[in-house]
């Protein structure tokens, strides 16, 4: 097997980097501090991750012109890195019961994290060929989860053992670990300044003419989907569904504190669904082969509304840990056939136009679910019936999903 070149490996490198924000940061410990230690409530996180998704869905046609367009894709996305860094790194000095603070450098970090993944997606074109594509971009989701894993779990350790690591507590754990996530970060994406050649493109734009630019190339691409009516139906039940999927995995720690499970249970059971993640997604690549990608699809849908209605009744710490392990099992397995049953229905001639639409929409999921979490807890007063309002989102999703067939050949 021939083994990845310099240009290709320091490119994934950037997804081993900054997935230690999406695990330590945004699913892990930004959850439980914000409401131990900074005393936030699950309302206010919930507003949080609809906050940063909106902002990056308003930017990303910007975004998009931008990347599509002349020779700065490396200095955004280490624009947008550097957000992410300084943010991450600024929750270190937040004190105790700021959760305001807490909350603006919890959405900038978000902000940065996403923005500059638009702009390493669109670097993916510079180093690999066409027909290496696939194998490229799996090489980096790889590497994201496995980099991700390693320092949750040391960190996990810091927090579970903080004498071990001759610290006092675990809130010095938790802020040491905020640090070493960006750390990480910075550290694991100098491959990608120094070896990553910029693509050669068209010639750069000025803001406002960019801004016009994106969102005129949002508005063809529309306009060509509405011709291809199968893709246009799945990318509606896709944002429908993915949304629940990023909810589920941006607020499941803060649900399960709620609802009163332990901080031990809830970071074990996280590790559990990020080291299942990697395997599981090969596993069920294979599945989908054998009964079908559309098929494939709907059964982990199903295993996420039973990890919604399970979610209701939960009371025990080994019923958490049978859920993270539920949605460890079939969450990759969802967005890697979503994918590759979105390209069986687009035609070749379009597969990047429309490959980018789909991409804008998976970056900017978690914007319904968590403020539809909100309103409910709000109006009912019940965190539990929070979480069965992800059901809808799932159930819309399959609905569309079951319309998005594929045209009959004429």
């Amino acid at each position: 097997m021939k083994l990845p070149n310099r240009q290709v490996l320091a490119w994934a490198a950037y997804d081993w980097a900054n997935s230690a924000f999406a695990t330590t940061v945004m699913a892990g410990f930004f959850p439980l501090f914000f409401s131990d230690y900074w005393g936030g409530g699950q309302s206010q996180l919930a507003k949080a991750n609809s906050l940063s998704s909106l902002a990056v869905a308003l930017m990303a046609p910007l975004l998009g012109a931008i990347a599509d367009r002349g020779s700065a894709k490396k200095r955004f996305l280490f624009s947008f890195a550097a957000l992410g860094v300084v943010a991450t790194c600024g929750l270190y000095l937040v004190g105790r019961g700021d959760w305001p603070a807490a909350f603006l450098l919890y959405v900038l970090a978000g902000i940065g994290f996403s923005g500059s993944l638009t702009f390493y997606d669109a670097l993916l074109v510079g180093v690999a060929k066409k027909d290496q594509f696939d194998a490229v971009s799996a090489l980096g989701y790889s590497l994201g989860y496995l980099g991700g894993g390693l320092l949750f779990t040391l960190n996990v350790a810091m927090v579970l053992w903080p004498g071990a690591f001759g610290l006092e507590n675990q809130a010095e754990a938790v802020k040491l670990s905020f640090l070493s996530v960006a750390a990480w970060w910075a550290l694991f994406s100098i491959p990608m300044l120094l070896w990553v050649r910029e693509p050669s493109g068209g010639q750069p734009l000025p803001l406002w003419p960019a801004v016009r630019a994106g969102w005129g190339q949002l508005l063809a691409t529309f306009h060509h989907l509405r011709q291809v009516r199968p893709a246009l139906l799945f990318l509606v039940g896709y944002w429908f569904y993915i949304d629940a999927v990023d909810t589920i995995i941006r607020m499941a720690v803060s649900y399960g504190k709620t609802i009163g499970l332990g901080n031990q249970d809830l970071l074990t059971a996280l590790l559990l669904t990020q080291f299942v993640g990697f395997p599981a997604a090969i596993a069920y690549g294979a599945l989908g082969k054998k009964v079908g990608t559309r098929l494939g699809i709907f059964l982990g849908l199903g295993v996420y509304i039973g990890v919604t209605v399970w979610s209701y009744y939960m009371d025990e710490g080994w019923e958490f840990y049978c859920l993270a392990l539920a949605v460890g099992l079939v969450q990759g397995g969802v967005q890697a056939l979503s994918r590759s049953y979105f390209a069986q229905l687009i035609p070749v001639d379009k597969a990047a136009e429309f490959f980018g639409f789909y991409n804008m929409l998976g970056k900017t999921a978690a914007i319904i679910g968590p403020m539809l979490m909100v309103v409910v807890e709000d109006l009912t007063h019940n965190p539990r019936l929070s979480i069965l309002s992800l059901i809808l989102l799932l159930v819309i999703g399959g609905a569309f999903l079951w319309r998005a067939k594929p045209a009959e050949p004429g």
